[in-house]
């Protein structure tokens, strides 16, 4: 008969979820769909329905065109006012908590049902910092993560830094004493664990984190590349008097960002754009603007984002990021160039939190042996090339991107 441990060990994503239990000494991830062990962490409200969908359902509802609100990115809200803030949604008020609470309970149910027993300990991955280093929001974050595990029906919730637990699940590497170096780069923060294998498992020698992501890099990619062709950077005509002025960043900025997009479909933004397009100097991009807010396309434009970055990033001929969901035919060129040059700031910031956590370890480079590389973003190539830039003496891992949290988190959750 298999032997179970009681525990789960649940690595909640800003982009995808997993979660695990010891089976026979060793780790099994839930299966979330037929032949898939994770699950995206998207929300969709079918107004119609009624009903909420989680996951591959909630995205092909997005893609389909079913009339509701899609959300994504939400575990970037923790640690902001905006958890708490009470919302009127399909029949009820709720709030992020409340949310995300159905989305870990969901997870629990599924791993119920497959190891037939029932789960009341969780084991949950946490980024190192989940805002920045000495944010007042740091705690707060790790309670509104905290009081969502109870919600979703935990009774007993500890938290492990998701590197930390990658490193655990790396186990030894080919000689004891070696010093290993994991690069976890997620949707929404990047971490970095330095550790020391041995006979018996590892030990940490530094974690270090910034919140920096793949929704960052679909961020800088839209700001650049598509923005301008909804007008970002044109200029408006005084409405009394001559001259012009900028228009505003600010929408922009919130359409590039996925966890905002849901917020931008109010009658003052789309009065505020029907004003700009009255007086744009280039009223043809602009409306391309209005079109957006009132046909709610913002996540579709989220996802071209993505699905050009990702062929940009496999050496795709002609990589464009597709914009036909807002005219026909309109598209964004991504050569190699110009994705590097959105990016360059954000693999600095990769190379300065790699420095750090050799700094807080007392460590240098060529101490290094091994970089082992985790989160679906760090398969972006300028994540790879800067860290070999930084330690090229190192042998560099992929074979783990997408489960080495999640097993590590599993294999601690039985201790």
């Amino acid at each position: 008969m298999a032997r179970h441990n009681r525990s789960l060990g649940i690595d909640f994503g800003t982009s995808n979820s997993a979660a695990g239990y010891l089976q026979d000494g060793r780790p099994r991830l839930v299966s979330m769909a037929p032949g898939q062990t994770t699950l995206p962490t998207t929300f969709f409200f079918d107004y119609d329905a009624r009903r909420t969908l989680m996951g591959e359902p909630a995205n092909r509802a997005l893609l389909e065109g079913v009339e509701g609100r899609f959300m994504r990115a939400l575990k970037r809200v923790l640690g902001t006012s905006l958890m708490h803030e009470k919302r009127q949604i399909l029949n009820e008020r709720v709030t992020f908590v409340d949310i995300i609470a159905r989305f870990l309970n969901q997870m629990k149910t599924r791993a119920e049902a497959e190891a037939g027993m029932t789960f009341d300990r969780v084991l949950s991955g946490r980024p190192v910092v989940f805002h920045g280093t000495n944010d007042p929001r740091e705690a707060q974050a790790q309670e509104d993560l905290h009081r969502c595990y109870l919600a979703a029906g935990f009774r007993d919730v500890e938290f492990m830094p998701e590197p930390e637990a990658a490193a655990i699940a790396s186990g030894a590497l080919e000689q004891a004493g070696e010093i290993g170096l994991i690069v976890d780069v997620g949707g929404g923060t990047s971490d970095f664990s330095l550790f020391r294998s041995g006979t018996d498992g590892v030990s940490i020698l530094a974690n270090h984190g910034v919140r920096i992501g793949g929704t960052d890099f679909d961020r800088a990619i839209s700001l650049d590349q598509v923005m301008p062709l909804l007008g970002k950077g044109t200029e408006l005509r005084k409405a009394m008097g001559s001259g012009s002025s900028p228009t505003p960043n600010a929408i922009f900025n919130d359409l590039a960002t996925w966890e905002k997009i849901p917020f931008l479909y109010t009658p003052q933004n789309r009065r505020m754009v029907t004003d700009m397009v009255r007086l744009a100097q280039q009223p043809d991009k602009l409306s391309r603007l209005a079109k957006v807010l009132e046909d709610e396309l913002g996540h579709d434009l989220a996802f071209a984002v993505e699905r050009g970055k990702i062929a940009a990033n496999d050496g795709a001929d002609q990589p464009r990021i597709l914009l036909d969901a807002v005219e026909q035919g309109l598209a964004a060129p991504l050569p190699a160039r110009a994705l590097a040059e959105s990016l360059v700031r954000h693999a600095e910031a990769l190379a300065g939190g790699a420095q750090e956590t050799l700094r807080l370890a007392g460590l240098d480079a060529s101490e290094v042996q091994q970089v082992v590389y985790v989160g679906g973003s760090s398969l972006m190539a300028m994540v790879s090339d800067r860290m070999r830039k930084q330690f090229p003496q190192a042998r560099h891992s992929f074979s783990a991107v997408f489960t080495a949290v999640a097993d590590g988190l599993t294999i601690a959750s039985a201790r």
